[in-house]
């Protein structure tokens, strides 16, 4: 970050981030979008320019400008004593997502081999089946109308699926934690060292864990994903240490975060809408547009940040060199220049995908598989229970606001008619 002070915005009227922000952040994206396309804040991280506009939110994903080595102040950040997180940064530095060329592309290539469409459309039948037994569950408890579906579905079913991906074969309780101790850090806009703390005991943790489960796979490989970073090391295509245990840890955190968060708000907003789950009971073929209408509608994902790699101007605003950029991917799915109606949920939308999953080299290299969960639960829940009703209609938010989750979501299952007259309107 340069020494240079700016100006704070006019358009952002106090702190950004508030309890009104994180229930609902789409009419502060709107006000910022239609007051200019760039803004200061001192809000995250010490400071960053806030770019809103879908065009600019792409660009700055895809243009080589913006860098994804973005590791280093946001740690040192945080260091009460010298060295305290070293051992944070030197695996957190390592994952791919904050990594450029010509480690970058190196990486993702290893890791490719393990998201190949063949292997994902394998895994199908085994996420149906997690979904189903997930469900069975709540099915068994007959005597309840209610129940959590963030806890009962949406929380455990990631960590199940990317176990079977890596080759992992009991899933360990301490998974979850882990992953959400790192997500805290990720995603407040001014985390505090005891965020910072907590998250490197658990990448530490997380990366013990994968120096056994390694060593495991070399003396009997699988066909999981593993094992083919075991063997990648083996030939030299990744370095053992810090940079295979990132891609580890990594891999496992960023497969349970977004995509439980995904599950939620899309059951949220569905049964918000009920004309639009009502014409996906009747149309079920209309499930895989409707989870990338559900992605750009909620995007798990609200930003993502770059470092300004050579000094820039951006509508006027002169960006220096160290300068962190925040790409707001919730403000871009809501703009109106790139989506028609952008508040509107509407499952038949035919205007292209969102940027939930990212733009150019850093696109989600999970995308697929996501999709893959979304359609097997929404299937399923479609499927078993055509009159699903929300059972709290205030819907209770997390408080990070990097990314976009319900902490709970109480849903009544008794089943119900659908209406026959029911108009498609949102």
């Amino acid at each position: 970050m340069s020494a240079v002070l700016r100006p704070a915005s006019p358009a952002l009227q106090g702190p950004l981030v508030s309890p009104a922000f994180l229930a609902n952040p789409y009419p502060a994206y709107r006000a910022l979008r239609e007051a200019g396309p760039v803004h200061w804040s001192e809000e995250f991280f010490g400071g960053a320019w806030l770019v809103t506009r879908h065009a600019d939110v792409e660009l700055v994903l895809k243009d080589p400008r913006f860098s994804a080595q973005r590791t280093g102040a946001w740690v040192k950040n945080h260091e009460s004593a010298p060295g305290e997180l070293k051992g944070f940064q030197q695996l957190f530095a390592r994952a791919l997502l904050f990594l450029d060329a010509p480690d970058h592309p190196r990486i993702r290539q290893v890791l490719n081999a393990g998201f190949r469409p063949d292997l994902l459309q394998g895994l199908a039948p085994h996420i149906e089946r997690v979904a189903c037994e997930l469900l069975d569950r709540v099915d068994r408890g007959r005597h309840l109308d209610t129940f959590d579906f963030i806890e009962a579905v949406a929380r455990p079913l990631p960590v199940r699926v990317m176990a079977l991906l890596l080759g992992i074969e009991r899933p360990q309780e301490d998974f979850m934690a882990w992953s959400e101790h790192l997500a805290s850090f990720i995603g407040e806009a001014q985390p505090t060292r005891a965020k910072a703390r907590n998250a490197q005991a658990s990448l530490v943790a997380m990366s013990r864990y994968f120096e056994s489960l390694l060593a495991h796979k070399r003396r009997a490989p699988g066909d999981d994903l593993i094992s083919r970073l075991a063997a990648a090391q083996a030939r030299g295509e990744i370095e053992e240490g810090p940079e295979l245990l990132a891609q580890c840890a990594m891999l496992l955190f960023a497969g349970h975060e977004t995509t439980r968060h995904l599950l939620g708000s899309s059951v949220q907003a569905l049964l918000s809408h009920p004309a639009q789950w009502e014409r996906l009971v009747r149309e079920p073929a209309l499930l895989p547009g409707a989870v990338r209408e559900l992605l750009r509608f909620e995007s798990p994902v609200q930003y993502t940040g770059r470092r300004v790699a050579t000094d820039l101007v951006l509508h006027g605003q002169q960006l220096r060199r160290g300068d962190l950029v925040l790409a707001l991917i919730g403000a871009a799915s809501r703009d109106p220049v790139r989506y028609l109606d952008p508040d509107v949920l509407d499952i038949t939308r035919r205007q292209g995908s969102s940027l939930a999953f990212g733009s150019g080299p850093h696109v989600c290299i999970g995308a697929a598989l996501t999709l893959i969960e979304a359609r097997a639960v929404l299937g399923q829940l479609l499927d078993r229970w055509p009159g699903l009703s929300l059972a709290n209609a205030a819907p209770r938010w997390g408080d990070k606001p990097a990314y976009r989750g319900l902490t709970t979501l109480p849903l009544r299952r008794r089943p119900a008619p659908v209406a026959q007259d029911a108009h498609w309107t949102s």
